[in-house]
């Protein structure tokens, strides 16, 4: 028999706090009454402010992250229409797939895994587009396989640059609301997030910000959809309401989390990612492991994805964690499936979450069969978290 808690380190679903779950245990109410745009109209603009747009449309579609991407090709694109990717992890090559399967065009740029949007190669790709055939450029701002964070301001840079006049699509459903991202100054046309990640909730909820070039497009866009048409989502969501039953708990859970955003400020929100994910590195690199992210330029605040050394199966690892210590990591996708290990840091965290992170990581790298000294990435990060002059020092707690 387990006892305790399941401590939860995977980049997605994330831990729920407990003034978020208590929200959504409601009863259940009318969703055509006339005061239920009480509870949503506010949500709207309030999500507004977490994309850091003045003017985007914010629309919610019952569904993960992956149905907002959808519903974001269906509505302003055509079929042939040639769109600029980079595959460079999981969730970048599945959305190349996606627009596949939906008849786009796809001009896709492979990189390795571990590395970021080639901006150069875009803009590049860019330049050399005189008619104008590119659509869409489509960005992974946050690659939850890797740990990788890529520079979406340089390649809105890149579009002005060769005065071109693609949609700009990012995925930013491990970033937004725990990494910096601001849709009006970087020229975004469309955004996506879930509910699952930093907004704190359970999964159930495609979230996207619109710019009004992208809703211009989409009064033209030929690709099919129904579920996913935005014009019915935008008029019925002026009064509150939805063109289908939504998920109400999740609406109650989501005005509760961004309560607790408002609360911290969404810039702290992004400084506490940022100062915890520094110290879960600084862990890393104590054990001698390396990241996947190629530079530390790169690395995320929300993910790290870790390398195993030769000899040792990442699937082991996980497999002690959660048999053993009751402690759910991320597993390695696709070509690094037993290669590396990854560690959530994003969410409802604090730093002695991530030193349980990095406790239990250890230890079930040692039963698997890593060399590291017990002790030592615990140690560098609570060298971090105490102090960033302590930890650069790297003097003892005990030596004041």
């Amino acid at each position: 028999m387990r006892t305790g808690q399941l401590q939860l380190f995977i980049p997605g679903p994330t831990n729920v706090p407990d003034s978020v779950r208590q929200a959504m245990n409601v009863p259940m109410q009318d969703m055509r009454a006339s005061d239920f745009g009480d509870l949503t109209l506010p949500l709207f603009d309030r999500l507004r402010g977490l994309f850091r747009t003045r003017t985007g449309q914010v629309m919610m579609f019952p569904g993960s992250g992956t149905a907002a991407w959808e519903a974001a090709i269906t509505n302003t694109l055509n079929p042939g229409d040639r769109v600029l990717m980079a595959r460079h992890g999981q969730f970048s090559a599945l959305w190349v797939e996606m627009a596949e399967r939906l008849g786009l065009d796809v001009e896709v740029i492979d990189v390795p895994w571990g590395a970021g949007c080639p901006v150069a190669d875009f803009a590049r790709h860019l330049g050399n587009d005189r008619k104008d055939r590119i659509r869409a450029v489509f960005v992974t701002h946050n690659e939850t396989a890797t740990g990788v964070t890529s520079d979406v301001a340089a390649v809105r840079r890149a579009l002005d640059e060769c005065f071109h006049d693609a949609l700009l699509f990012v995925d930013g459903v491990s970033s937004i609301a725990s990494i910096d991202f601001r849709m009006d100054d970087w020229g975004v046309d469309l955004a996506v997030t879930g509910s699952q990640k930093g907004l704190m909730l359970p999964p159930g909820l495609g979230i996207l910000a619109v710019s009004e070039k992208a809703m211009e497009a989409s009064r033209t866009a030929t690709l099919r959809r129904a579920y996913f048409e935005f014009s019915d989502m935008v008029r019925m969501n002026a009064g509150g309401y939805f063109p289908y039953t939504p998920p109400i708990p999740l609406l109650h859970g989501l005005r509760a989390a961004l309560d607790r955003i408002d609360a911290e400020g969404l810039d702290a929100v992004i400084a506490r990612h940022r100062r915890l994910a520094e110290g879960v590195r600084r862990g890393i690199a104590a054990w001698g492991l390396d990241l996947i992210a190629a530079h530390p330029s790169l690395c995320s605040d929300t993910v790290s994805a870790i390398r195993v050394p030769q000899g040792v199966d990442a699937r082991d690892v996980l497999r002690i964690a959660y048999d053993d210590f009751h402690t759910s990591f991320g597993a390695g996708l696709g070509p690094l499936q037993g290669r590396a290990f990854r560690i959530g840091h994003l969410g409802d965290l604090n730093e002695a979450m991530c030193l349980t992170a990095l406790s239990v990581a250890e230890m079930a790298l040692l039963r698997a069969g890593v060399q590291l000294q017990p002790g030592a990435g615990v140690g560098a990060a609570q060298l971090w978290f105490a102090g960033p002059d302590r930890a650069a020092a790297r003097l003892p707690l005990a030596a004041e």
